[in-house]
């Protein structure tokens, strides 16, 4: 007894669904064998070599990573210790200069009350001229 796909398409191109489970079966396990010939040994001296080779280089890049780390905090810590001693020495100059102000200011009043004094005995020494001609 024919199948009716059979007696619609004599060619047979068109698979019944026995067929294609049959395909789908056959490509899993296919898979499958490809997926467990790519296994690798663990115990294998070439793939222990090479995990090592990879734990070695993980841990220069972690040493390389540490020092790096390392050196921008050196550097950055340099870079403020700078701005700290260029504000001192910034605060020191306006130190030094409001003191060296101060200072002319004391030196201006020292010499306005000399002058003052030289002033006032020229003054004196006037009326005292005045009063020794009369």
């Amino acid at each position: 007894m024919k199948k009716k796909n059979d007696r619609l398409n004599p060619n047979k191109s068109v698979a019944g669904f026995g067929d294609r489970m049959n395909s789908a079966a056959a490509a899993k396990k296919a898979l499958l064998e490809k997926f467990n010939a790519n296994k690798v040994d663990v115990n294998d001296p070439a793939f222990l070599e090479q995990q090592a080779a990879q734990v070695a280089a993980a841990a220069a890049r972690a040493e390389r990573d540490a020092q790096k780390r390392a050196e921008k905090e050196a550097v950055k810590a340099q870079e403020i210790a700078d701005r700290k001693a260029a504000q001192a020495a910034a605060e020191a100059q306006v130190l030094a200069d409001s003191a060296a102000l101060e200072a002319a200011k004391v030196e201006a009043a020292a010499a306005q009350v000399a002058l003052e004094a030289e002033r006032k005995a020229a003054r004196d020494a006037r009326y005292a001229a005045r009063k020794a001609r009369k």
